[in-house]
């Protein structure tokens, strides 16, 4: 298990952001947010995980591998940035000290070491990993309060991602609880005697099962107004606004994640749908996709040579095996 805290507003005295320091022991600084619960919140919400993943394979397709760095270690790295904030590749190297290939840590455990260009694979506290000097690649998301570990952008939705979880698990317990299926069935009426309300009884009970939603008629001569009354125990099903908590949180991830709504396969609500797939699709790629690899570049200044290079787009292409 893990948690966030209690949900505080950004501008509280005991703000969340306000709370991201880099806190340093004797050998690594910890990050500002636990990784592993950012990893386990990767799965939180459809549209939050299919929003990072179509970044991902968009990244993927573009990619040109290298004998350095394959398809297989680019769209692993590229994963830890885009759900951590920070990605993290190691050049590992032969005897003679030249770089055989790169190879992604998992950023949920590796940590910023307090020794310029050292960084630690940290597991547990009594068997951590440190990698050679100069050997690890950093590569993050800036953030205004620290300069150490990157914070993923994705941050401000996060409570709404929250939500959308708490408003379906609601749902699931509500059903699985199973008063939604229950009512009461009220009687103040004086000419439904008891032999006419055991029948009634059992042919309710007998809806159960096979020839369920079947109708029931009941005549009563002289009867009142609200003698027999039918109170539905869920009735609070219908306030609890579950389409309209979803929705919501639905568009804050996407506005979060700025991808459009059709390459995520929403469906539209209205009869016009979101337009033209594929011009969303070019305006994702030039707006989002391209500073992205922009990014990615960055490792090349690192090694020296190029290890990360990208095509144009091309929405009727492949993407590149592996080498």
């Amino acid at each position: 298990m893990f948690s966030f805290g209690d949900p505080e507003p950004v501008l509280d005295r005991r703000d969340l952001f306000g709370m991201l320091e880099c806190i340093r022991n004797s050998r690594w600084y910890e990050p500002p947010m636990p990784m592993a619960g950012l990893a386990r919140a990767f799965r939180i919400a459809p549209h939050h995980s299919s929003a990072i993943l179509v970044k991902r394979n968009l990244l993927l397709k573009t990619f040109k591998p290298s004998k350095l760095l394959s398809s297989s270690a680019f769209s692993r790295w590229a994963l830890d940035y885009l759900v951590l904030g920070n990605g993290y590749l190691e050049r590992q190297e032969n005897v003679l000290g030249r770089a055989m290939r790169l190879e992604p840590s998992l950023g949920v455990y590796t940590r910023r070491g307090v020794d310029p260009g050292v960084f630690w694979f940290v597991t547990n506290m009594r068997m951590p990993h440190q990698f050679a000097a100069g050997s690890v690649f950093q590569l993050f998301e800036p953030d205004l309060t620290q300069e150490i570990y990157g914070v993923p952008e994705y941050l401000s939705a996060l409570q709404s991602s929250l939500l959308n979880e708490a408003a379906t698990l609601f749902r699931r317990r509500y059903y699985q609880n199973g008063s939604h299926a229950g009512f009461i069935l009220y009687m103040t009426d004086e000419g439904l005697a008891d032999e006419d309300a055991d029948d009634l009884e059992e042919a309710l009970a007998n809806t159960k099962g096979v020839g369920n939603f079947r109708n029931l008629f009941l005549h009563v001569p002289g009867g009142k107004e609200k003698g027999l009354q039918l109170i539905p125990i869920g009735e609070a099903a219908a306030k609890d606004e579950f389409l309209g908590i979803k929705n919501t949180t639905r568009d804050d991830m996407l506005a979060a994640h700025r991808v459009p709504p059709q390459l995520l396969g929403v469906v539209p609500a209205n009869a016009g749908g979101f337009g033209d797939v594929e011009k969303a699709a070019d305006v994702f790629v030039r707006n989002e996709i391209e500073p992205l690899q922009a990014r990615f570049l960055e490792v090349n200044d690192w090694m020296g040579e190029e290890v990360v290079a990208f095509e144009p787009y091309d929405l009727l292409s492949t993407p590149r095996s592996s080498r």
